[in-house]
Parts: C-alpha cells; sequence; structure tokens
C-alpha cells in the first residue's frame, strides 16, 4: 500500500479523510463506523478501527457539534473559587456533568452584575449546552440568555422577577429555625445576629430569608427581637470584623450570636478571642455553614450545613437530565442539617453552664 501521503499527516491532525484513504473505505463508511450506525462489515469496521488507532484520529467536537447541535459543554459561574461553599458546590456540578458526559466551563463573577454579563455572553457565543449560576442578582443579563434559548438553572440563589428560571437552593429557613430553636432551648434570651447587607462576598443564599426566620423564630419562642441585637456587615473582612466587634462590645449581655455566614463566624471566633470571651461560658456561637475548620476550632463550632455539593449536583441534573423539571417553576430545596458541637451552651446562671470570664463586660 502507498503511503507516500503519510508524512505530512505526522505533522498534523489527522482528519476523516485520512482515516478513509489508510482502511481504503469511503468517508461515508468511516463516519458510520464511529457513529454506530448504518450497515459495515465486520472486517471493514476492523480495517477501519485500526487506521484510527494507527493515525490517532480524534473526531472534531466542532463537526459533531454542527451535526447534533449540542457543544458537550455547560458554563458553570461562581461568586468566588475560593469560598469553600462555592467549592463544594462546584465539584458536584463536575461529577455530575462527568458522568453525563459534559465538560464544564468555569468563571467568576467575584458578585460584579457587569463582568457576570460580560460571562452570560461569551457563554452564549460559545454555545454552551445550559448555564448553572449561583447569579449575583441582576435579571437584565440571564434575560437576554434566555432569549437565545440556553437553558439555564441557578442554584443556591434566585433572581427576583425571573421565576421561569428553575433554582436548586438550601432549606436557609429551616437551617436558622433549627439553630434559634436550639439556642432558646438552651436558654438563651438575648441572641443577637450577625447578617450582611447585600448578597456579597462570602453570603451564599438569600440575606432576607435568613433574617425573617431569625426574627420570626425568636417571636415563636415568645422573645421580641431586640433591633440593637440584628447586625448587618458590609462585605468583606473589614466589614465582618466592624460588625462583630461592635455587636460585642456595645452589647455585654448578649450571650448568643447566629453567624449568617461562615466568614462572619471565623471573625466572631476571632473577635472574642480578642475581648477575651470565652467560647460557650460567656458567648455561645453557631454559623450558618459547616466549612472544613469549623470542626477544627477550639472548642469547635455548632454549624448549620448547607449540602454545597449536593446542590451542585442536582442543578447540574437539572439542567441535562431533568428538562421537563426546569419549567415547573418552583425550587428544588435541598434540606439543612444543624450540626451540634462545643461552641455552644446554657447562659451563665443556668444548670450546665460553663463558669463566665471574670472580666467585666
Amino acid at each position: 500500500m502507498d503511503h507516500d501521503w503519510e508524512p505530512s499527516v505526522s505533522r498534523r491532525a489527522a482528519t476523516i479523510k485520512d482515516v478513509a484513504r489508510r482502511a481504503e473505505v469511503g468517508v461515508a463508511t468511516v463516519s458510520r463506523v464511529l457513529s454506530g450506525s448504518g450497515s459495515v462489515s465486520a472486517a471493514t469496521r476492523e480495517r477501519v478501527l485500526r487506521a484510527v488507532a494507527e493515525l490517532e484520529y480524534r473526531p472534531s467536537a466542532l463537526g459533531r457539534s454542527l451535526k447534533t447541535q449540542r457543544t458537550g459543554s455547560i458554563g458553570l459561574v461562581l461568586p468566588e473559587i475560593t469560598d469553600p461553599f462555592c467549592a463544594e458546590l462546584a465539584a458536584g456540578v463536575l461529577a455530575c456533568a462527568r458522568t453525563l458526559g459534559e465538560h464544564v466551563l468555569l468563571d467568576v463573577s467575584h458578585d460584579d452584575p457587569v463582568r457576570e454579563t460580560e460571562i452570560i455572553d461569551r457563554l452564549v457565543e460559545q454555545r454552551v449546552d445550559g448555564v448553572i449560576a449561583v447569579p449575583a442578582g441582576e435579571p437584565a443579563g440571564w434575560r437576554a440568555a434566555l432569549r437565545t434559548g440556553v437553558p439555564v438553572v441557578f442554584a443556591d440563589r434566585a433572581v427576583a422577577g425571573l421565576p421561569e428560571i428553575p433554582a436548586v437552593l438550601a432549606d436557609d429557613a429551616a437551617g436558622v429555625r433549627s439553630a434559634v430553636d436550639y439556642l432558646a432551648g438552651l436558654g438563651h434570651r438575648r441572641v443577637g445576629l450577625l447578617g450582611t447587607t447585600t448578597t456579597g462576598q462570602a453570603y451564599r443564599g438569600d440575606p432576607g430569608v435568613r433574617e425573617a426566620a431569625f426574627r420570626a423564630t425568636l417571636a415563636d419562642r415568645g422573645l421580641v427581637p431586640d433591633e440593637d441585637l440584628v447586625v448587618l456587615a458590609r462585605p468583606g473582612r473589614d466589614g465582618a470584623f466592624a460588625a462583630v466587634a461592635g455587636l460585642f462590645q456595645s452589647r455585654p449581655d448578649l450571650t448568643a450570636v447566629l453567624a449568617a455566614t461562615h466568614l462572619l463566624g471565623e471573625t466572631a471566633v476571632l473577635v472574642a478571642r480578642e475581648l477575651d470571651l470565652r467560647i460557650p461560658g460567656d458567648v455561645s456561637i453557631v454559623m450558618i455553614d459547616d466549612v472544613p475548620w469549623a470542626e477544627l476550632c477550639d472548642p469547635p463550632l455548632t454549624a448549620v450545613g448547607r449540602p454545597g455539593r449536593d446542590m451542585g449536583h442536582r442543578a447540574c441534573e437539572v439542567l441535562l437530565r431533568d428538562p421537563a423539571r426546569r419549567d415547573r417553576g418552583r425550587p428544588v430545596v435541598l434540606p439543612t442539617e444543624l450540626l451540634i458541637r462545643g461552641s455552644c451552651g446554657p447562659p451563665a446562671g443556668m444548670p450546665g453552664a460553663a463558669p463566665r470570664s471574670p472580666r467585666t463586660r
């Protein structure tokens, strides 16, 4: 067999025509063998597959997408990749996409609506098969994506005014209720809430839902929420530190606090140490989002676990495997779990309470 053409093949990627020439068949026959459709004799199939292996031929993804109208890729838009919860969510999406044969294109918005819109436009131009996003909160860019026909699924947050986009959420209200009920059951009556002013850095979920659940649970317990004990921090570490320090110093009668993010929970622990407040002797702390370092604290931090990995996996399933759910208009809500550790105890003066710090608060 004459292989005078082969040196040129070694310098470039082999094409389907090269395979057909090597196997001495037509291009249509190679296509039938690779697609598994049509009738091809066993001997011809073996010859074509041998040629594919020898030439290390890889079918063109572009050509396949033109034929199937699918690119085999989905977009994933996160506020931050270094955030532990976002990392878990991404792991869930990747695991599901891998089982369904999809490639994931990841980008980060930093909760900037302008950057998010740019990412959406680029993913639409790349003709992804769909987009999963923890949205920044602005609907305009997502409406534009919907007009192109690209399927979208939100995870962890839903955008007001876009009920047509399905969402996979954690049951934040139930998580907050379980935490406040637990603290109230220990005897705490002056419970503070550390929240955020926006859905900004390190804040997953809906802050309005968490604050509303906090207030409602206290009211159900016959406790009137003290407005001075509800503090909303600006996004970022500086804002978190200022909010926590201000609360602890202005309300020495505070006995417990619910931190609405893991950043605020971390900051509450650090500020308590700086002020020589013992946990839980002087103040009990519960945090939303269970992150790896929570168990390494001294004492380990009680936390409301939110299913980040399951949320990502389910969002990917809704996008790729369960398109009918995209038209149902109701979010998929996954349960949370209160993980009780050593950072909470009864307030001073109650049976079982740890001795309070001798410092004057």
